[in-house]
């Protein structure tokens, strides 16, 4: 058996060609000719001096394949193989063992796959080479003609695999070759096999690739032809390979020896005196460019890095930056590197070397579109910091492209990683560590512990990053506010552990990005959880161990005057104290009565935690009050329940307190009135001359009694039983203490309003409050009346019994004189019975303009139930006769609610 050195090159092609396309000897001559005529043509690609690229490839495929240890020694050894010269085509070597990696199960896009390329080619023309044009997949369809004439068989960018290559058109199959001699042609003798066997590499995408392909050093022998026009420099003109020198420091931000920083333009411009031609002036301008971008974010960086106040998101930002610029130096490094490496062997630029302004401002591509989204960037978020900062980044990331979508995605894994770090410790645990006030909760340690709920934490509405929404940001400074509620005013030492489980944090960039990746779906989630867990443990100790809804009922009986029992008992035995001057009050006095209302009714099987807090206060006294107007009920509330009834919740119950207790002081007076008609109705009968007059008190008495009914009425059953309703349905389904709360201001404010004493209010109570006084009036006018008839009554029935007494025995019953006097005196008083009329007409008369004035307030207010109040008060239409206004603003309201319909 021949060994294979003994072997002819043929014999070797054609075993090959065998070996590939599975066929016989004679099955493959077509495609043995074909091979024959590929080897021994002249064309010689560009691809076949990108061993960088080749390496590259080898090396991302193992890091594909998790074998980084492989990945790191191939790198080693590729590195020690290039300074060495044992191979020449170090290229040819490397892509055939990349091509024998593959999986020859996986479907192949590469366009070297020699055995379709055969079948391919053959039924198309069997005598001719197979033209392949490929477009790079990370380059947009119009960027030839964005780049302004750079030519199509360069295609490539920064981070990109080159993807167009030609071939040159066929050639004559040398004899030599046929003959059996060996394998070289006249343009490339020298060449071997493996060099020629040059084919488009894939195109590579991947964004995580920071390095553009570079050549290799061109092989040991006669260079390949090329289709490259060089043009004659003409004397002084500065050298494309001394452009490169310089462009390569100003991409560093380092003037070079031609191309300086402009400070005046604020750019890079090649100095005027040096002699070039436009085409490379224009491409060294654009190129300098990146020298410019790299400048304003190395500056922003390093002004920025070394400040504490920028806090740790800012310096994540800056962390995210010099990621992308330690990319950056990596390229550079390999284009120094490479330029190193053909300066020392001695490369002519214009004909053989890799790195020339064509090819550098096409690897320079993508980086330079990185470049640009971080200097946008950085100049976006100047001033920035914090949340606000990562509202910044985040708004760059709604881009269509996918690149630059990448890149706002990764830096904003890197900026929110601290502000999640924040979150998490918030809500699992209720610490707040923000030093440099990044987060979007603040604290205020000024505030004391009762003020905790209310005033410690708040939301700085400028620090909510964008991606997360307004109601997660309230549900986060909920949590973490009950984790702190918990702790420092109910002192429940149960660990934040047990209230909810704490989920996996964002411990890393990449967590972050995992999360931010699913706003609406995990992150939401671990908000809800933490939310409900928190917010339902905190209203179960409230209620539990402070008795919250008791609390909140004993407000309703006591001070809104809901336990009727305990309120007219307690009237009726304060009446004797409250009828005295107020300054003759006693607050322990008073405080006895209460408890003893309080054994005497069903207040007493309340629990004793909430009767203990039931107590007397006396207002402020002002000249000529009464113990009805300085006397109010009081309930002390301190702790945890000191958060739902604050002091500004107190003094609203305080009002309405004082409202409810007047009016149903009116009624408690009217009652007076009407038992004091009925009683000495009966003993009148014998003085007829004042029939007129206690008939009018009647009606009067009457007309006020209808009037403090309907009031009555309303603010017992439409104000406060449906408003309380309305609330109680909300604390049952109350998730958090923010919705007890605000459940109770509506509640308060709605009743505060719908009783008259809001400002808006405030000529109603003062006509209310004048009907109120007129009542009292009435009722002293009425007590002086019955005082003084029951006096008369009293002197004529004891005049009759006197009178028949003496008759009995015997003697006469009157003497002249005692008859004389007696008449003196009934005339007397009945001259004082026309006063008496005059002064109920007048009060009569006051009374009815009061209320007929209030009941024009009412019919002009934008509230319904006032006006509906309104109709009840005038149901017979009796003040409606009297005041004309009162007509005009019915009409008014029926043509308002007319034009509604």
């Amino acid at each position: 058996m021949a060994t294979l050195d003994q072997k002819s090159p043929n014999v070797l092609l054609q075993s090959l060609c065998c070996r590939i396309t599975g066929k016989s000897e004679a099955e493959v001559a077509p495609q043995f000719q074909y091979a024959v005529r590929v080897i021994g043509s002249n064309y010689a690609p560009s691809i076949e001096r990108d061993e960088f690229l080749v390496s590259e490839k080898i090396r991302k495929e193992l890091l594909k394949q998790r074998r980084e240890a492989d990945a790191a020694l191939f790198s080693e050894l590729h590195r020690k193989l290039q300074t060495q010269c044992v191979l020449k085509h170090r290229w040819s070597v490397l892509y055939l063992l990349l091509s024998l990696s593959e999986d020859p199960r996986k479907p192949s896009s590469r366009v070297g796959n020699y055995g379709a390329l055969f079948a391919q080619a053959l039924p198309r023309d069997a005598h001719s080479t197979p033209f392949y044009c490929t477009r790079p997949q990370s380059l947009a369809l119009g960027y030839g003609e964005r780049t302004a004439g750079l030519s199509a068989s360069v295609g490539t960018s920064g981070i990109s695999s080159l993807g167009v290559y030609t071939l040159n058109g066929p050639t004559a199959t040398p004899q030599s070759l046929l003959a059996g001699q060996p394998l070289q042609s006249a343009a490339g003798g020298g060449q071997p096999l493996g060099s020629r066997l040059a084919w488009a590499l894939p195109v590579s995408c991947s964004p995580s690739s920071a390095l553009g392909p570079l050549p290799s050093r061109p092989p040991v022998g006669p260079p390949a032809l090329s289709t490259r026009v060089v043009h004659p420099r003409r004397d002084g003109e500065v050298s494309e390979a001394a452009l490169v020198r310089d462009i390569l420091y100003v991409f560093q931000g380092i003037d070079g020896k031609f191309i300086k920083m402009s400070v005046q333009d604020n750019c890079y411009k090649t100095d005027s005196k040096v002699v070039l031609c436009k085409s490379l002036r224009d491409t060294s301008s654009r190129l300098a460019e990146l020298g410019w971008l790299h400048n304003k974010v190395r500056k922003y960086t390093d002004a920025r890095s070394l400040d504490r106040a920028f806090g740790l998101v800012g310096q994540s930002f800056c962390a995210s930056l010099h990621q992308e610029l330690k990319e950056y130096y990596r390229l550079l490094s390999v284009l120094h590197s490479q330029l190193q490496v053909e300066d020392e062997q001695g490369v002519n630029v214009c004909t053989e070397s890799s790195l020339t302004l064509r090819r550098l401002l096409v690897w320079m591509y993508d980086p330079k579109v990185r470049l640009k989204t971080l200097a946008a960037l950085v100049d976006f978020c100047q001033g920035r910091k914090g949340g606000e900062l990562a509202s910044a980044v985040h708004s760059y990331g709604k881009t269509g492209d996918p690149q630059m979508r990448a890149l706002v995605q990764h830096i904003l894994s890197l900026v929110s990683h601290p502000i999640l770090n924040f979150l998490y410790r918030w809500i699992y645990d209720g610490e707040l560590e923000d030093t440099y006030h990044e987060f979007f909760v603040a604290s205020d340690p000024n505030v004391k512990t009762d003020r905790l709920w209310h005033d410690k934490y708040s939301l700085r509405k400028s620090m909510i990053p964008s991606f997360i929404t307004m109601d997660q940001a309230r549900k986060v400074l909920l949590i973490g506010k009950s984790i702190n509620f918990l702790h420092q005013v109910c002192h429940d030492r149960t660990p934040p552990g047990k209230i909810t489980a704490a989920s996996k944090s964002a411990d890393t960039p990449k967590d972050a990005a995992e999360l931010l990746s699913d706003l609406e779906g995990e992150f939401q989630e671990k908000i809800d959880a933490a939310y409900f867990d928190t917010s339902k443990y905190l209203l179960d100790v409230l209620n539990r161990n402070y008795l919250l809804l008791e609390h909140l009922q004993a407000m309703r009986r006591y001070l809104l005057l809901g336990q009727g029992d305990f309120i007219r008992h307690l009237m009726d035995l304060l009446k004797p104290e409250l009828v005295r001057p107020a300054t003759t009050l006693y607050q322990h006095n008073l405080t006895g009565i209460l408890e003893t209302a309080v054994r005497a009714t069903n207040a007493q099987y309340d629990n004793a935690e909430i009767l203990k807090r039931l107590d007397v206060r006396l207002l402020e006294v002002s000249p000529g009050d009464t113990g009805w107007d300085v006397f109010s009920l009081d309930y002390h509330v301190d702790g945890p329940i000191a958060t739902v009834f604050t002091r500004e919740c107190m003094g609203h119950y305080l009002r309405v307190f004082n409202f409810l207790w007047r009016a149903k002081r009116m009624e408690y007076t009217l009652t007076d009135i009407w038992k004091g008609q009925m009683c000495n109705a009966k003993l009148l009968k014998t003085m007829p001359e004042l029939s007129g007059v206690l008939h009018q008190c009647h009606i009067l008495a009457s007309e006020m009694v209808h009037f403090i009914h309907q009031m009555q009425y309303y603010i017992t059953f439409e104000v406060l039983e449906c408003s309380w309703d309305e609330l109680w349905n909300k604390v049952q389904q109350a998730q958090d203490l923010d919705h007890i709360i605000a459940a109770h201001d509506v509640f308060l404010d709605t009743i505060i309003s719908r009783c008259l004493l809001d400002n808006n209010s405030r000529s109603l109570l003062n006509q209310l409050r004048a009907i109120f006084d007129q009542i009292i009036e009435f009722q002293n006018a009425q007590d002086s009346l019955y005082r003084s008839a029951l006096e008369e009554l009293a002197l004529r029935l004891q005049y009759e019994e006197k009178k028949q007494r003496r008759e009995e025995e015997g003697q006469w019953g009157v003497t002249a004189e005692q008859e004389a006097e007696e008449k003196k005196r009934v005339q007397e008083f009945q001259e004082t019975i026309p006063k008496m009329r005059s002064q109920l007409r007048i009060l009569t008369h006051f009374y009815q303009s009061i209320v007929q004035q209030f009941l024009v307030l009412l019919m002009t207010s934008p509230d319904e139930s006032l006006r509906f109040l309104s109709f009840r008060l005038d149901f017979n239409e009796h003040y409606r006769a009297r005041e004309p206004r009162l007509r005009a603003s019915l009409g008014a309201n029926r043509g308002r609610r007319l034009s509604n319909i």
